[in-house]
């Protein structure tokens, strides 16, 4: 993988700047990279923890989710 790069514009001057991370920044974005993922793998989780939920409620009612859908619609 390449180097990820900065594009900095001067709105005062015009100019604009291309370089590639430093350090601390690629540090910064492996950390923001990690960080996204263990998100996503928690809102997956407790997505499936209330689907299960509710289909727990609807199997006690013996109830398919379409035919919830349908009463509610």
């Amino acid at each position: 993988m390449s180097t990820p790069q900065i594009v900095i514009h001067d709105a005062i001057t015009g100019k604009t700047i291309t370089r590639d991370f430093n350090v601390s920044e690629l540090a910064q974005l492996e950390a923001d990279l990690a960080q996204a993922e263990k998100d996503a793998k928690a809102k997956a989780k407790a997505e499936k923890a209330l689907a299960d939920k509710q289909q727990t409620i609807l199997d006690r009612l013996g109830l398919t989710a379409d035919e919830f859908k349908t009463l509610l619609g």
